[in-house]
């Protein structure tokens, strides 16, 4: 069976580099299943969880917003954050997201608002990876 090479990384790190069955990440159009052989495609990725199939097994991440290159063999993502299931300390999540939304009820500039819109959105993408299944 054909595989794909994903790769995720973030300014800090590579966080995933394996052959993998399939894809699915949230692209500023919606959600998106890639598969081996998919046509080439750059496009945007949103903040959300990317879901990746290897030998019958679901894995998740919570991710960022970023960049995404797609060829024929491999799925290149570019991120600001990703964090594996596994890895997501759900009270820490809870904790930013309820602070975010503290902040947005605040006066606060254009930056401060996007600043703070990006981390309530990264706090989401964890919540929603952590709590799968609930």
């Amino acid at each position: 069976m054909a595989t794909l090479k994903l790769e995720i990384v973030t300014p800090e790190a590579k966080i995933y580099s394996e052959d993998v069955d399939m894809v699915t990440l949230p692209g500023v159009e919606g959600e998106m299943g890639i598969f081996p052989m998919h046509v080439p495609l750059m496009t945007q990725l949103a903040a959300g969880e990317v879901s990746v199939r290897k030998d019958g097994q679901d894995f998740f991440l919570a991710v960022g917003e970023g960049f995404v290159e797609i060829t024929g063999d491999q799925v290149s993502i570019l991120t600001d954050m990703a964090i594996k299931a596994e890895n997501i300390d759900e009270a820490k999540a809870e904790e930013a997201r309820k602070r975010a939304e503290t902040r947005l009820t605040e006066k606060l500039d254009d930056e401060e608002v996007a600043n703070v819109n990006a981390a309530l959105a990264h706090s989401l993408a964890q919540l929603k990876v952590k709590r799968r299944g609930r």
